[in-house]
Protein backbone atom coordinates (compact mmCIF):
# COMPACT_ATOMS: atom_id res chain seq x y z
CA UNK A 1 0.00 0.00 0.00
CA UNK A 2 2.81 2.38 0.85
CA UNK A 3 4.62 1.53 -2.39
CA UNK A 4 1.53 2.39 -4.44
CA UNK A 5 1.22 5.72 -2.62
CA UNK A 6 4.86 6.63 -3.35
CA UNK A 7 4.42 5.83 -7.03
CA UNK A 8 1.32 7.96 -7.16
CA UNK A 9 3.20 10.86 -5.60
CA UNK A 10 6.16 10.78 -8.02
CA UNK A 11 4.37 12.21 -11.11
CA UNK A 12 3.39 15.27 -9.11
CA UNK A 13 6.96 15.97 -8.01
CA UNK A 14 8.04 17.93 -11.15
CA UNK A 15 5.19 20.40 -10.63
CA UNK A 16 6.58 21.58 -7.30
CA UNK A 17 9.40 23.76 -8.74
CA UNK A 18 6.98 25.47 -11.14
CA UNK A 19 4.64 26.31 -8.29
CA UNK A 20 7.52 27.44 -6.15
CA UNK A 21 8.72 29.79 -8.87
CA UNK A 22 5.57 31.90 -8.68
CA UNK A 23 6.33 33.75 -5.42
CA UNK A 24 9.80 34.92 -6.57
CA UNK A 25 8.30 36.15 -9.83
CA UNK A 26 5.60 38.00 -7.94
CA UNK A 27 8.17 39.51 -5.62
CA UNK A 28 10.18 40.67 -8.62
CA UNK A 29 7.12 42.39 -10.09
CA UNK A 30 6.37 44.06 -6.77
CA UNK A 31 10.00 45.18 -6.49
CA UNK A 32 9.94 46.72 -9.98
CA UNK A 33 6.60 48.41 -9.31
CA UNK A 34 7.92 49.84 -6.03
CA UNK A 35 11.02 51.18 -7.78
CA UNK A 36 8.85 52.73 -10.49
CA UNK A 37 6.65 54.43 -7.90
CA UNK A 38 9.72 55.70 -6.05
CA UNK A 39 11.13 57.02 -9.32
CA UNK A 40 7.94 58.95 -10.07
CA UNK A 41 7.81 60.45 -6.57
CA UNK A 42 11.47 61.52 -6.65
CA UNK A 43 10.97 62.87 -10.17
CA UNK A 44 7.99 64.95 -9.05
CA UNK A 45 9.98 66.36 -6.12
CA UNK A 46 13.03 67.19 -8.22
CA UNK A 47 10.86 68.69 -10.95
CA UNK A 48 9.17 70.90 -8.37
CA UNK A 49 12.55 72.00 -7.07
CA UNK A 50 13.51 72.86 -10.65
CA UNK A 51 10.67 75.37 -10.77
CA UNK A 52 11.65 76.86 -7.41
CA UNK A 53 15.29 77.03 -8.47
CA UNK A 54 14.41 79.49 -11.22
CA UNK A 55 13.82 82.12 -8.54
CA UNK A 56 16.87 81.47 -6.36
CA UNK A 57 19.74 80.31 -8.58
CA UNK A 58 22.37 82.91 -9.50
CA UNK A 59 22.23 84.10 -13.08
CA UNK A 60 25.24 82.04 -14.18
CA UNK A 61 23.54 78.80 -13.08
CA UNK A 62 19.94 79.67 -13.92
CA UNK A 63 19.96 77.64 -17.17
CA UNK A 64 20.05 74.54 -14.94
CA UNK A 65 16.37 75.10 -14.21
CA UNK A 66 15.45 75.49 -17.86
CA UNK A 67 17.53 73.05 -19.86
CA UNK A 68 17.44 69.50 -21.19
CA UNK A 69 20.54 68.63 -19.17
CA UNK A 70 18.78 69.73 -16.00
CA UNK A 71 16.29 66.89 -16.48
CA UNK A 72 18.44 64.39 -18.38
CA UNK A 73 21.10 64.09 -15.67
CA UNK A 74 18.66 63.40 -12.78
CA UNK A 75 16.75 60.88 -14.90
CA UNK A 76 19.95 59.05 -15.84
CA UNK A 77 21.23 59.04 -12.25
CA UNK A 78 17.95 57.68 -10.89
CA UNK A 79 17.71 54.89 -13.46
CA UNK A 80 21.40 54.06 -13.04
CA UNK A 81 20.95 53.77 -9.26
CA UNK A 82 17.92 51.47 -9.57
CA UNK A 83 19.85 48.94 -11.72
CA UNK A 84 17.18 47.08 -13.67
CA UNK A 85 17.25 45.35 -17.05
CA UNK A 86 17.31 47.42 -20.22
CA UNK A 87 13.59 47.00 -20.94
CA UNK A 88 12.59 48.07 -17.44
CA UNK A 89 15.14 50.88 -17.51
CA UNK A 90 13.56 52.21 -20.71
CA UNK A 91 10.21 52.46 -18.93
CA UNK A 92 11.91 53.98 -15.89
CA UNK A 93 13.55 56.57 -18.13
CA UNK A 94 10.17 57.68 -19.43
CA UNK A 95 8.65 57.68 -15.94
CA UNK A 96 11.51 59.68 -14.49
CA UNK A 97 11.48 62.30 -17.23
CA UNK A 98 7.70 62.65 -17.15
CA UNK A 99 7.78 62.91 -13.36
CA UNK A 100 10.31 65.73 -13.56
CA UNK A 101 8.26 67.63 -16.13
CA UNK A 102 4.97 67.16 -14.25
CA UNK A 103 6.59 68.22 -10.97
CA UNK A 104 7.85 71.36 -12.66
CA UNK A 105 4.42 72.07 -14.13
CA UNK A 106 2.57 71.54 -10.84
CA UNK A 107 4.86 73.78 -8.78
CA UNK A 108 4.90 76.43 -11.52
CA UNK A 109 1.09 76.44 -11.44
CA UNK A 110 1.12 76.86 -7.67
CA UNK A 111 3.57 79.74 -8.02
CA UNK A 112 1.18 81.46 -10.43
CA UNK A 113 3.08 80.71 -13.62
CA UNK A 114 0.86 78.50 -15.80
CA UNK A 115 3.09 76.31 -17.92
CA UNK A 116 1.88 73.10 -19.58
CA UNK A 117 5.26 71.99 -20.98
CA UNK A 118 3.46 69.80 -23.52
CA UNK A 119 6.50 69.72 -25.76
CA UNK A 120 8.78 68.39 -23.01
CA UNK A 121 6.19 65.80 -22.03
CA UNK A 122 6.32 64.49 -25.61
CA UNK A 123 10.12 64.68 -25.65
CA UNK A 124 10.19 62.71 -22.41
CA UNK A 125 8.15 59.90 -23.95
CA UNK A 126 10.65 59.62 -26.81
CA UNK A 127 13.93 60.56 -25.16
CA UNK A 128 13.25 59.17 -21.69
CA UNK A 129 13.53 55.51 -22.73
CA UNK A 130 16.77 56.26 -24.59
CA UNK A 131 18.23 57.94 -21.51
CA UNK A 132 17.04 55.04 -19.36
CA UNK A 133 18.67 52.37 -21.50
CA UNK A 134 21.87 54.41 -21.84
CA UNK A 135 22.05 54.78 -18.06
CA UNK A 136 21.58 51.03 -17.56
CA UNK A 137 24.27 50.24 -20.14
CA UNK A 138 26.79 52.13 -18.00
CA UNK A 139 26.70 49.03 -15.77
CA UNK A 140 27.64 46.84 -18.74
CA UNK A 141 30.90 46.46 -20.62
CA UNK A 142 32.00 46.47 -24.25
CA UNK A 143 29.85 48.13 -26.88
CA UNK A 144 26.87 48.70 -24.57
CA UNK A 145 28.90 50.81 -22.15
CA UNK A 146 30.43 52.70 -25.08
CA UNK A 147 27.05 53.51 -26.63
CA UNK A 148 25.46 54.32 -23.27
CA UNK A 149 28.20 56.75 -22.30
CA UNK A 150 28.24 58.24 -25.79
CA UNK A 151 24.48 58.79 -25.85
CA UNK A 152 24.41 60.59 -22.50
CA UNK A 153 27.54 62.59 -23.26
CA UNK A 154 26.07 63.50 -26.65
CA UNK A 155 23.01 65.09 -25.02
CA UNK A 156 25.19 67.14 -22.69
CA UNK A 157 27.74 68.20 -25.30
CA UNK A 158 25.02 68.89 -27.84
CA UNK A 159 23.24 71.22 -25.45
CA UNK A 160 26.53 72.85 -24.46
CA UNK A 161 27.27 73.66 -28.10
CA UNK A 162 23.73 74.97 -28.55
CA UNK A 163 24.10 77.12 -25.43
CA UNK A 164 27.36 78.65 -26.64
CA UNK A 165 25.94 79.27 -30.12
CA UNK A 166 22.40 80.40 -29.38
CA UNK A 167 21.94 81.88 -25.90
CA UNK A 168 25.42 82.82 -24.67
CA UNK A 169 24.58 86.54 -24.61
CA UNK A 170 21.67 86.08 -22.21
CA UNK A 171 22.96 83.19 -20.06
CA UNK A 172 26.74 83.55 -19.92
CA UNK A 173 29.25 80.79 -20.55
CA UNK A 174 29.77 79.08 -17.18
CA UNK A 175 26.80 76.73 -17.14
CA UNK A 176 27.41 75.48 -20.66
CA UNK A 177 31.09 74.93 -19.86
CA UNK A 178 30.06 72.87 -16.82
CA UNK A 179 27.65 70.80 -18.91
CA UNK A 180 30.36 70.10 -21.47
CA UNK A 181 32.79 69.16 -18.70
CA UNK A 182 30.30 66.69 -17.21
CA UNK A 183 29.77 65.09 -20.61
CA UNK A 184 33.49 64.71 -21.23
CA UNK A 185 34.08 63.43 -17.69
CA UNK A 186 31.42 60.77 -18.20
CA UNK A 187 33.21 59.53 -21.31
CA UNK A 188 36.62 59.47 -19.64
CA UNK A 189 35.45 57.78 -16.43
CA UNK A 190 33.46 55.13 -18.31
CA UNK A 191 36.38 54.43 -20.66
CA UNK A 192 38.72 53.94 -17.70
CA UNK A 193 36.36 51.88 -15.58
CA UNK A 194 35.32 49.61 -18.44
CA UNK A 195 38.82 49.39 -19.90
CA UNK A 196 37.79 50.48 -23.38
CA UNK A 197 39.92 49.32 -26.28
CA UNK A 198 40.26 51.37 -29.43
CA UNK A 199 37.04 49.95 -30.93
CA UNK A 200 35.00 50.92 -27.89
CA UNK A 201 36.66 54.35 -27.85
CA UNK A 202 35.72 54.91 -31.49
CA UNK A 203 32.17 53.70 -30.84
CA UNK A 204 31.80 56.00 -27.84
CA UNK A 205 33.10 58.95 -29.86
CA UNK A 206 30.81 58.15 -32.81
CA UNK A 207 27.78 57.80 -30.50
CA UNK A 208 28.59 61.10 -28.83
CA UNK A 209 28.87 62.94 -32.13
CA UNK A 210 25.73 61.36 -33.58
CA UNK A 211 23.58 62.16 -30.54
CA UNK A 212 25.03 65.68 -30.24
CA UNK A 213 24.22 66.42 -33.90
CA UNK A 214 20.72 64.99 -33.50
CA UNK A 215 20.22 67.10 -30.39
CA UNK A 216 21.35 70.24 -32.18
CA UNK A 217 19.07 69.50 -35.13
CA UNK A 218 16.03 69.00 -32.89
CA UNK A 219 16.77 72.05 -30.73
CA UNK A 220 17.33 74.21 -33.78
CA UNK A 221 14.05 73.00 -35.27
CA UNK A 222 12.14 73.72 -32.07
CA UNK A 223 13.76 77.10 -31.38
Amino acid sequence: MSTWSAERADPAAPEAPAAASEPPRSRALVRVAAKGALLVVVGLLLGGLTSLAQAVLPDVLRPLANSASGWTVPTALLVWALRERAGVSAVFGALGFEGLVLGYVLVSQLRGFPDQETLFLLIGLVGGPIVGVAAEWLHESGWRAAVGAGALAGVLLGEAVWGFAAVLVTTGWLYWALVAAVGLALLVVTAIRRSFRWRQLLLAAASTIAVALAFLAVYTLLS
